[in-house]
């Protein structure tokens, strides 16, 4: 064979080769396309067009095509499967984020707001005193220029108010409101406006009828009917009236249990000597005033009604063993921080059997700190009694009384016998050391989140 011939055979094989290579090449084509298609009906539809994908899946295990389409699809099936579980994740993870995200902003607001406080700001904030103790005046019944003076020179985290003060609706509603506006300006977030309103024998507005509110009975007849609607109820009428008038906390609902049937001082404020139902009546009466817009507090840990004697005259103590504590008195408290109660009274109780000294469960710091906070889990607002009962005046100047509740675990000091020397005291013991600047910070900080939680 010459060249000539044989490249001539040789174009003939090749054209025949190239012939054959292109109808498999068209085959796998096919197939492919088929696989494809198939692909799309299952994963991209969801299973729809069941019985054309059978005859899909049918025709591709005959022609030896059906294994890697199979595949495929069972890997479409999974994945829309694998999609979907994580969508609902998303969802929760993104509610949890938001919520993260605005405890977040709140803290970072509370941090830059503490970060532009003097020393002395920071102070005034820890105290709750009378309108009379910064103004200087007899009985504060308006606040006009005097009071928007006293509040510039002492920007204080609070001010409570009591009868004297509150003479009419339209008379209390102008003193706060003008109260409130005064404090917003000088710290740009609100005062803490303040009352005693119980019901029953403790009631600064309930019990004037120039108010013409409703009068709410004791709260020792509440709890003998046992009625938690009706704890309910009383919450939201005094939050309704105090909300009305410019109030933002009230000292209430008292969480007292009653042990000892000869005492006097809660006799009638208490719900009763059963610690579970003091603990459903407080905390529904709680969640009314909570509707309302009013701050309540549970008090007088760590329980006034034990006690024979009243700490508003002296000494007062309770010979419970802190396992009878736990089991009796505690138990509304408890049950108060187990739901997320924003602020707690703390009394001037004695428990010798616990602190083994006789030490003002106020200025106790094995009662604030070990109990209250690390054993009890209340990582909240702690506001003592009035500083200025018996129990503490006569034992204690007003600086000391101040300074011994703020190493305890206080964060607010309720009304010293003396404002001006406590304030100083508190100043004088973050200058020389006794008290850290950053413990008045901690405080300042547990203040503020219950004050912004009020915007």
């Amino acid at each position: 064979m010459n060249r000539h011939q044989h490249r001539k055979h040789h174009q003939k094989e090749g054209g025949n080769g190239k012939y054959i290579a292109g109808i498999v090449a068209s085959l796998l084509v096919i197939i492919a396309a088929a696989a494809v298609a198939v692909w799309t009906v299952t994963g991209g539809f969801g299973g729809s067009g069941e019985e054309e994908v059978k005859q899909a899946q049918n025709a591709q295990v005959q022609s030896g095509a059906g294994a890697d389409s199979g595949t495929q699809t069972e890997e479409g099936q999974t994945g829309e499967a694998q999609d979907d579980a994580p969508a609902g994740d998303q969802e929760e993870g993104s509610a949890a984020s938001q919520e993260s995200d605005a405890g977040g902003q709140a803290g970072d607001r509370i941090a830059e707001i503490i970060e532009d406080m003097t020393l002395e700001e920071k102070v005034c904030q820890l105290f709750m005193v009378t309108p009379e103790a910064i103004t200087g005046v007899g009985t504060a019944t308006q606040a006009g220029t005097a009071t928007q003076e006293a509040i510039e020179r002492y920007p204080v985290g609070g001010v409570i108010y009591f009868a004297k003060n509150l003479q009419n609706p339209q008379q209390t509603r102008s003193m706060l409101a003008n109260t409130q506006e005064y404090a917003t300006e000088r710290m740009g977030f609100p005062v803490f406006l303040s009352v005693d309103e119980e019901g029953g024998q403790v009631a600064r507005v309930g019990r004037n009828s120039a108010f013409g509110v409703e009068r709410i009975g004791n709260m020792s007849d509440v709890g003998s009917r046992g009625d938690t609607e009706e704890a309910y109820r009383i919450g939201t009428t005094i939050g309704a009236y105090l909300s009305d008038l410019g109030f933002n906390m009230d000292a209430a609902p008292d969480t007292d249990v009653l042990t000892n049937p000869e005492n006097e001082v809660v006799k009638y404020r208490s719900f009763g000597s059963d610690p579970e139902l003091v603990a459903d009546m407080a905390q529904e009466e709680l969640r009314g005033l909570k509707e309302e817009g009013i701050i309540g507090m549970y008090k007088h840990f760590p329980g006034h009604g034990g006690t024979t004697a009243d700490s508003h005259e002296g000494y007062a103590y309770v010979d419970d063993t802190l396992e009878e504590l736990e089991e009796g008195a505690f138990v509304p408290f408890q049950r108060g921080i187990d739901e997320g109660i924003q602020v707690i009274m703390v009394s001037h109780i004695s428990c010798p059997n616990v602190t083994g000294d006789n030490t003002p469960a106020t200025l106790s710091e094995r009662m604030i700190t070990e109990i209250l906070r690390e054993d009890m889990g209340f990582d909240e607002m702690v506001i003592t009694d009035a500083l200025g009962m018996g129990a503490i005046t006569q034992q204690y100047s007003s600086s000391e009384a101040a300074v011994a509740a703020l190493k305890a675990g206080a964060d607010m000091l309720l009304m010293p016998e003396d404002f001006q020397s406590a304030y100083q005291g508190v100043l004088d013991a973050v200058e020389n050391g006794t008290v850290s600047e950053e413990r008045v910070e901690e405080s300042v900080r547990r203040i503020l989140e219950v004050k912004l939680s009020m915007e």
